[in-house]
C-alpha cells in the first residue's frame, strides 16, 4: 500500500539506523516526541531497540485527552448528570477519571451519554432531541480544531438553540516552550507532531530554533519516517544549527492548511488554559468567541472556572511527570500493578494516545 509499505521496509531501516549510531555522540541525547501517535508507533515498530543506547526518545504531552485537566472532567461528569442534558464525546472520553467519577460510570448509572465519532455527529443529536441539551466535548489539539469549528459555524447555521461545545482545545507550540523552562528535561530536539503540523505547517515551530536553539523536526508516523526525523535531529545536534526541519513532505508545507487555519480564526480566540501535568500556559488554548456565546458550554451552564479548572489529583498517579517527559510509565508505582487498561487510574494508560498504554501494549 503506497505510504506504507515502503515506509516499513526493513532493509532500509536497518540502514537507516546504522547511520543514526555512525552520527551518535558519547553524549546523551534526548529527544522528544510530542504526538502520542509517535509514542505508539515508536514502541509498536521496536524503533526503540534500533537507536543507540545514548539516545533516548521521551513522550512528552502528546495526547489531547491525556492534558484535559482534571477539573475539566469533574465539570463534564456534573453536567452528565442533569437529566435534561445529553453529553456527546469521543470514546476515548469515557473512561478518564475525574476526581471520583467517570463518564463510564456516570452512563452505568443512567446517564445519557453518546459516543460520536465526530463533531458533526453532536448536531444530529441535537436535531433528533429538541426537548434536551447536548454538550459536546470538544477535546483536541489543532488537528481536530478545524472540524469543532465548521460544526460551530453549522450549529449556527441551522439555529440550534440545545447545543453547545465544552471546549478544552490545546495548541502545541507554547506547550514546547513551556516544557523548555524545565530544566530538569535536558531536551536536546523536538520531534513534531505530524497531524498537528499538517494543519498549521512548519512556521509555528520557527520561534522555538531561533529562540531556545533547540532542534525541530515535524516527522511522519511509520518507522521509516521516525528514524530519519531523528536522523535529521541527530544532524542539527552534531552541526550546532538548529532549524525547524520538515521530514513530512509528503503532508506538511511550511504555512500549513490556509483555509483550515482561516476556520480556526472565525470560530476561536487564543486564550491562556490548564494543562494536566503541565499547569497553565499562556496563549495555549482555544475559546469560542463571545459571538458563538450561546454555543459556549461554559457560558450556557455558568461553569464556574475556579471550581472546575483545578481539580484534585490523584496522588500517586504519576500522569503528570509522563506528560512532562520527567519521567518513564515504567517508573510510575502503578503501573501494570493497579493502573492497567482495564482500570486505568490515569488518563495516560486510557487513551491509544497515552504513553502508559504504549508502554503496556509494547515495551
Amino acid at each position: 500500500m503506497k505510504y506504507i509499505d515502503e515506509f516499513r521496509n526493513k532493509n532500509l531501516a536497518k540502514k537507516l539506523a546504522s547511520r543514526i549510531k555512525d552520527l551518535a555522540l558519547d553524549e546523551e541525547i534526548n529527544f522528544m516526541e510530542v504526538c502520542g501517535t509517535h509514542t505508539q508507533s515508536f514502541h509498536r515498530f521496536g524503533v526503540d531497540g534500533l537507536l543507540a543506547k545514548n539516545i533516548r526518545l521521551i513522550s512528552g504531552p502528546g495526547c489531547p485527552v491525556c492534558v484535559s485537566p482534571q477539573g475539566y472532567m469533574d465539570a463534564a461528569i456534573e453536567l452528565s448528570r442533569d437529566k435534561k442534558v445529553i453529553i456527546a464525546t469521543f470514546g476515548d472520553m469515557l473512561r478518564i477519571p475525574g476526581t471520583h467519577s467517570s463518564l463510564e460510570k456516570e452512563r452505568a448509572n443512567g446517564a445519557s451519554i453518546r459516543m460520536v465519532y465526530s463533531a458533526y455527529d453532536s448536531l444530529k443529536i441535537a436535531v433528533k432531541n429538541p426537548n434536551k441539551q447536548i454538550v459536546f466535548l470538544a477535546v483536541g489539539f489543532e488537528t481536530t480544531a478545524p472540524t469543532i469549528a465548521l460544526s460551530i459555524l453549522a450549529a449556527q447555521k441551522a439555529k440550534l438553540r440545545n447545543l453547545s461545545f465544552f471546549s478544552s482545545i490545546k495548541l502545541i507550540p507554547p506547550a514546547m516552550a513551556h516544557l523548555l523552562k524545565d530544566k530538569r528535561l535536558n531536551l536536546s530536539g523536538f520531534m513534531c507532531p505530524g497531524h498537528v503540523s499538517s494543519i498549521i505547517g512548519t512556521e509555528p515551530y520557527e520561534f522555538i530554533a531561533k529562540r531556545y536553539k533547540i532542534p525541530c523536526c515535524v516527522a511522519g508516523f511509520e518507522p521509516l519516517d521516525m528514524l530519519e526525523a531523528i536522523y535529521l535531529l541527530l544532524k542539527q545536534v552534531i552541526s550546532k544549527r538548529p532549524e525547524v526541519a520538515n521530514q513530512y513532505l509528503r503532508v506538511v508545507r511550511r504555512h500549513g492548511n490556509l483555509k483550515a487555519k482561516k476556520i480556526i480564526s472565525g470560530v476561536f480566540t487564543i486564550s491562556d488554559t490548564l494543562w494536566r501535568g503541565l499547569g497553565r500556559i499562556p496563549n495555549s488554548g482555544l475559546e469560542i468567541k463571545k459571538k458563538f456565546s450561546h454555543l459556549d458550554t461554559e457560558k450556557v451552564f455558568s461553569i464556574n472556572q475556579k471550581r472546575y479548572l483545578i481539580g484534585n489529583k490523584q496522588r500517586k498517579c504519576k500522569c503528570g511527570e509522563i506528560l512532562k517527559g520527567l519521567i518513564s510509565p515504567l517508573d510510575c508505582p502503578l503501573f501494570k500493578k493497579a493502573c492497567s487498561p482495564d482500570n486505568p487510574i490515569g488518563p495516560c494508560m486510557v487513551s491509544i494516545e497515552g504513553a502508559c498504554n504504549a508502554y503496556y501494549k509494547y515495551h
